[in-house]
């Protein structure tokens, strides 16, 4: 089977159900890394996988790291500069997506106070569906929110579908996604000090 990317696969929730809907029943779960987060570290995945095994309802399952203050900075410089850099998630207490956002979300503005911890979440770009979750999406039209943000988990929230936010940690990982040319040092520099250069 050819697993390339085709034209009419827009993204890689589509890519991800046309191979699945090709292959048939053969796999419940399906993971989904993006080429555009090298520095992503298997525990986020195992993450995902678990989070999906422990609630059969749970159809999409996706990492979010809570942003310290570096990348924090990060996002917020590449707003200033005019750059789209990654994207931040906000969710409710179980969990649940409420919204992705190629903007900071929520609003930082306010200043933190001694102690808080920052509130914005970074969402890394990896995911964990359910194989029915798969062929759902595929025969939903994009929604505005999808084509506006560019993010195609939107399309679960705007059909009523849940987006499970599963909280990872970095462990003392530098985690950045290559979403600007000026990224690409950054990235290199975290897989060096991996040992991977």
């Amino acid at each position: 089977m050819n697993l390339s990317r085709r034209e009419t696969r827009l993204n890689g929730t589509e890519r991800c159900a046309a191979v699945s809907r090709a292959l048939g029943p053969v796999y419940d779960v399906i993971v989904n890394l993006q080429g555009d987060a090298p520095l992503t570290p298997p525990w986020f995945l195992e993450a995902l996988i678990e989070a999906i095994d422990a609630d059969p309802d749970c159809g999409v399952a996706t990492p979010v790291l809570r942003c310290d203050q570096q990348a924090l900075d990060g996002f917020l410089e590449d707003r200033r500069a005019g750059r789209v850099g990654g994207t931040t998630a906000v969710f409710d207490a179980a969990g649940r997506g409420l919204y992705f956002s190629k903007e900071v979300i929520p609003y930082t503005g306010r200043g933190m106070k001694p102690g808080e911890s920052i509130p914005v979440f970074h969402h890394v770009g990896a995911y964990a569906y359910r194989r029915n979750a798969l062929l759902d999406y595929v025969d939903w039209r994009t929604g505005p929110l999808e084509t506006w943000e560019g993010l195609e988990q939107l399309r679960f929230l705007e059909n009523g579908a849940v987006v499970r936010c599963v909280e990872v940690q970095a462990r003392g990982r530098v985690f950045w996604e290559l979403n600007n040319p000026g990224d690409v040092p950054r990235i290199e520099a975290a897989l060096a000090s991996q040992g991977m250069d």
